[in-house]
């Protein structure tokens, strides 16, 4: 437990240390908390400043692998297999990732600074003064599955209606602003918004990281600590202080339920179902509705989804064959199906790879680069053919019922 509780003190008494630091005491060991925004340029001089007077034995930094590759490997997007990618069924995800990344680039043009350069100072001025680095976040990956989880199918929607809001906005917003939402009031207030707003979201992408990095940075090596986190983080990690925690726990994938994993087979037995009840009724025209009930709009709504991604005709003409069939096949969905055949068809270049952080930074960007549209392409094409079965399911069910 903490020798006394964390404490809202700014400095030590032998060092001149920046507003932004929280200075906190677990045992014998001493952690100086830097609290930043990741667009400003203050916070990367207070991370420079607070090593250089501290000289720890290790630095944390709020990453975790594959946020550090992507601060420091610049030649990341060359490496991407777009076909890969889809056959894991990664699109969703990494373009959900792109998304959130591209608000904080817009900002941080405005000001000047790339995002993440603050972490990219601390890891840099780390091996300068001969600190250990660690990596104290969970990994990216984990935070948007286990955030992804907690969502019903409206709050998703909500969720991507919202980030590509964040593409489409041309708000401005000060350096003095940034700074405020530093203070410990104003983020206090953004906190209990956001978790009145979407709590489901708050949990696992806030509270559950703070946990663990407060637990990370406590298990660091070394008497000398310098922590370097997102503002917006300082205050719930402070209540975690000297807190059992299993982080190992927080990083499991949250399971399906039985009944969502059970209702891809419900789905297209229910159909196969009422299609041999109709024909065991020796009634060919009730059948012939049924099948009309179910292909048109399957095939009609995943083609107009394709075409509002902006596919290639081929595509398109895909979609309205493909998604009638694959709805009705568990194991394979019309986005896999729709998502290759753009991918054959667009074949993203490395030129476009490198363009991609520059590119979405609006919705027109993400349009123009053949890589990001094949991703949008492939849930978008995923999304109409989930609304067309939903639609023909219930069409079914009204002809059988009436």
């Amino acid at each position: 437990m903490t020798d006394h509780p964390p404490t809202d003190s700014m400095a030590d008494e032998t060092l001149d240390l920046p507003e932004s630091v929280t200075v906190l005491h677990n045992g014998d060991t001493t952690i100086y908390v830097v609290g930043t925004a990741h667009i400003s340029e203050r916070s990367v001089q207070d991370v420079e400043q607070v090593i250089e007077a501290v000289q720890p034995d290790t630095v944390c930094v709020e990453l975790c692998e594959a946020r550090y590759k992507a601060i420091t490997d610049d030649d990341r997007w060359k490496k991407l297999d777009i076909f890969t990618v889809i056959k894991e069924g990664k699109t969703l995800f990494l373009l959900a990732n792109l998304a959130l990344g591209a608000y904080q680039r817009k900002l941080g043009e405005q000001l000047g600074v790339k995002p993440g350069a603050e972490m990219l100072a601390g890891v840099k001025k780390a091996e300068e003064v001969g600190a250990k680095l660690e990596l104290s976040d969970r990994d990216v990956h984990i935070t948007l599955k286990r955030t992804w989880a907690n969502l019903s199918f409206l709050q998703k929607m909500k969720l991507l209606g919202a980030m590509v809001g964040g593409l489409t906005t041309n708000e401005e917003i000060s350096e003095e602003e940034i700074e405020k939402l530093k203070e410990r009031d104003h983020l206090s207030e953004m906190m209990e918004e956001f978790a009145r707003v979407m709590p489901q979201v708050k949990e696992p992408l806030i509270d559950e990281r703070d946990q663990y990095l407060m637990n990370s940075i406590e298990n660091a090596p070394g008497k000398s600590i310098v922590a370097i986190v997102g503002a917006g983080h300082v205050q719930g990690m402070t209540t975690h202080l000297g807190n059992e925690i299993d982080r190992e726990a927080l990083k499991v994938i949250p399971p399906r339920s039985g009944w969502m994993k059970s209702l891809k087979w419900v789905i297209p037995l229910l159909i196969l179902g009422a299609f041999a009840w109709g024909i065991s009724q020796k009634e060919m025209s009730t059948v012939e509705h049924m099948l009309k009930a179910w292909i048109i709009p399957n095939a009609v709504v995943c083609a107009l989804f394709t075409l509002m991604a902006g596919a290639k005709l081929g595509s398109i003409v895909l979609a309205f064959f493909a998604s009638p069939i694959t709805s009705l096949n568990p194991l394979l969905g019309a986005g896999m199906v729709v998502g290759l055949a753009e991918a054959w068809q667009r074949k993203p270049t490395v030129a476009d790879c490198e363009r991609i952080n520059e590119d979405v930074r609006s919705l027109r960007g993400v349009y123009k680069n053949a890589f990001t549209r094949v991703l949008l392409v492939t849930v978008m094409s995923t999304m109409g053919s989930a609304i067309g079965a939903w639609i023909g399911l219930f069409w079914i069910g009204s002809i059988a019922i009436g």
